[in-house]
């Protein structure tokens, strides 16, 4: 399996946190369920975070079953417009630098 990471590295003041996990799961999250190939859609909201780290208010992963798949969810129009939704939304909350990380993942059982 691969996944594709987005981390968005900023600052959502406290005060607007609910506002804006609302609006990333009402607004964002469907743009990313309709990737072609994508067979997993997570996110994830920053609740802690070590002394020093850098502040990720939210964390997407897509997870895709080849690299054929994420290379079409890549080229394809869903993404184009997933970036527009992005670039309407994130800065209703502040400024934000997005980064992408893509892994094989390696699954285990807890002992």
């Amino acid at each position: 399996m691969i996944t594709r990471f987005a981390f968005f590295e900023g600052h959502v003041a406290p005060e607007r946190a609910a506002e804006f996990r609302k609006a990333v799961i009402e607004e964002l999250v469907p743009t990313w369920q309709v990737f072609p190939g994508a067979s997993a859609v997570r996110v994830t909201f920053a609740t802690e975070r070590d002394e020093g780290a850098p502040e990720m208010p939210m964390m997407l992963a897509v997870d895709y079953p080849d690299r054929a798949a994420l290379e079409r969810a890549l080229a394809s129009q869903e993404r184009i417009d997933s970036r527009a939704a992005t670039q309407r939304v994130l800065p209703r909350f502040g400024s934000f630098r997005i980064h992408h990380h893509i892994t094989d993942a390696e699954s285990f059982p807890a002992l």
